[in-house]
């Protein structure tokens, strides 16, 4: 049973850049009791609580993203963070922004029964399908949300703000009426909209 269970589990932690709950683990075939055992034989890394890594794949900021995700999950085991605000930004690599914690998007109903680990700002909404993408193993606020939630949000400094629409219009992210969309809710963006629209034209 257990190189079967082995073969499980890796396919189900490579999908996750190494990472997997323990009850995935369990599920793979591996018995609650004998989690202890693989630890300490080096074979698994607790890197939270039920959270865990199989050791030769490598502990990458990609790989921590991932564990993050998966410390969002429900008791169905499905993630319900999403990476937003100025971290969506890190992501999609389109600012200058360094959020020195990682922020999540959940829902109102949220809970957890143990602490929100420092490393993570929450923000609770209610996000909709179409503000969510998936980018590697982990959800992250689509383009236009990922403003929309700045300006909201008023914490953000105009320039990486500008540094970021002006990004993602240049790479075909938000689409003009995506941004048409937003100087509606938002007038003071317009200027945005207008800086991007001269400087088009002089490409």
């Amino acid at each position: 049973m257990e190189p079967t269970a082995g073969k499980k589990l890796y396919q189900v932690a490579e999908s996750q850049l190494g990472y997997f709950t323990a009850k995935q683990a369990i599920d793979a075939g591996y018995l609650a009791k004998n989690h202890a055992y693989h630890i300490k034989r080096g074979h698994w890394i607790r890197e939270h609580r039920s959270i865990y890594r199989l050791a030769h794949f490598p502990n990458t900021h990609e790989g921590e993203m991932v564990l993050w995700s998966l410390w969002s999950r429900n008791r169905d085991e499905v993630p319900e963070g999403v990476y937003s605000h100025e971290t969506a930004l890190s992501i999609y690599d389109v600012s200058d922004a360094m959020p020195a914690k990682l922020h999540m998007t959940v829902p109102v109903k949220f809970r957890k029964s143990t602490a929100v680990p420092s490393v993570i700002v929450l923000h609770r909404d209610e996000l909709r399908p179409e503000d969510i993408q998936k980018i590697n193993c982990y959800a992250v606020t689509t383009p236009f949300r990922t403003i929309l939630d700045l300006v909201v949000g008023q914490s953000t400094p105009d320039d990486i703000v500008d540094q970021a629409i002006r990004a993602f219009r240049g790479r075909g992210l938000l689409i003009e009426k995506e941004m048409l969309r937003l100087v509606e809710a938002h007038p003071s963006l317009a200027k945005h909209l207008l800086q991007t629209r001269v400087a088009g034209r002089k490409q």
